[in-house]
């Protein structure tokens, strides 16, 4: 029997394979991007008494009422425009399948949507798997900016979209109002539709401040913002994502969600409510507790050699590691970060995994902070040892 066209195009995911490869050899995982921490007891809480209050079957297919109801306040707020819970929200099993939806609905094959690279490595495969061409355009390290010429000139008479994660992942670059501005203009100038994967949008350094790209007036109409409730809350295992879509592509969207995934897991979206309703007081110690495992995972990989960037947003770094004064520092990202795995115990990404552009990614790998203290303590004391295996 044949297989798809469509599964040659990509392979599995290096980030779940490098969990993987952790696993087996007792590594400390800072690959994938989850945390070693429970969510909020708040939330648990609400999860179980919504598992034993009767909520266990299908809900509206996009989103348990409540919480579209708040979704939509809170984006009301965050967009500038009136955001209506039964046109515009629709609740997601994580924002893979958000922008999966967001591209499905509003893309034909043969269209191109344009991905900024390093990218989490699920946009291209997404693309590919529904017949868009992705065509990337490259950041240049260590300062990760986008380049107005480099992206004014990726853009083509097949291009309809672009995607844009912000803060992002893996760089933990903030686009500031500059970036952004360069994205809106190109955005209107070829009536292009945006896709943004804001996440993140909570996780945020030295008093940044995160302005969704569709409360901008040239974008409202024009942008669908994906988010969710995953890195923020430290429950990445419940898949729980939102799409607040403009009027003119909410049905469509609604349409896709509906016959993809009927829903997300009904008790795990009431529970979602409770995590919304958290106090500020919550978001200001997450904070503060970011803080602390930013400047202690920077500080171990500076002791370790590694170039690092200091991320102004979400919880990844990139770490230049080609000069370091390893014999490994020569080999490729891929053969590095397995070595780093197998051998010193801590995981890591390799940057090509982020990047199909050749050339690019190949002396850094991508480090996930999310961690308890400890877990990080731990991690530094291994790369520490580095240098005398």
């Amino acid at each position: 029997m044949q297989t798809a066209d469509r599964v040659s195009q990509f392979g599995e995911s290096t980030i779940r394979d490098m969990t993987r490869l952790a696993l087996k050899h007792n590594a400390i995982n800072l690959s994938q991007g989850y945390p070693d921490f429970d969510p909020p007891a708040a939330v648990l809480e609400a999860a179980t008494a919504a598992i034993h209050g009767g909520a266990n079957q299908y809900t509206i297919t996009w989103g348990y009422p409540a919480l579209r109801r708040k979704l939509a306040e809170l984006y009301t707020d965050q967009l500038g425009w009136p955001v209506d819970p039964d046109v515009h929200v629709t609740v997601t099993c994580g924002v893979t399948e958000g922008i999966v939806v967001a591209m499905m609905a509003t893309l034909n094959p043969g269209d191109e949507i344009i991905i900024i690279e390093p990218a989490h490595e699920n946009f291209r495969p997404e693309a590919l798997m529904i017949g868009v061409t992705p065509v990337a355009v490259p950041l240049e390290s260590p300062h990760y900016r986008l380049d107005a010429d480099r992206l004014a000139a990726a853009i083509t008479p097949r291009t309809r979209a672009l995607l844009l994660n912000t803060p992002h992942n893996p760089t933990g670059r903030v686009f500031d109002a500059d970036e952004v501005a360069i994205v809106t203009a190109l955005v209107e100038k070829h009536n292009l539709l945006l896709i943004t994967d804001e996440i993140y949008n909570r996780i945020l350094y030295d008093n940044r401040v995160h302005v969704a790209p569709g409360s901008l007036e040239p974008l409202r109409d024009r942008t669908i913002t994906v988010g969710g409730f995953g890195k923020s809350y430290a429950m990445t295992g419940w898949r729980l994502g939102y799409m607040i879509a403009p009027s003119s592509l909410a049905t469509a969207v609604h349409r896709i969600h509906d016959y993809l995934t009927i829903c997300a897991p009904t008790p795990l979206q009431a529970a979602a409510v409770a995590a919304l309703e958290l106090p500020e007081s919550y978001y200001a110690q997450m904070t503060r507790d970011y803080h602390t495992r930013r400047d202690a995972m920077m500080s171990y990989l500076e002791e370790a050699g590694f170039v690092a960037s200091l991320p102004e947003g979400a919880y990844y770094t990139m770490a230049d590691f080609s000069q370091m004064d390893l014999p490994q520092a020569q080999w490729d990202a891929t053969r590095f970060a397995r070595w780093l795995t197998t051998e010193i115990g801590v995981a890591a990404v390799p940057g090509t995994s982020f990047y199909s552009t050749p050339g690019y990614g190949n002396q850094s790998v991508r480090f996930a902070f999310p961690k308890k203290l400890a877990t990080l303590q731990e991690a530094g004391a291994r790369l520490a040892k580095m240098h005398v295996r």
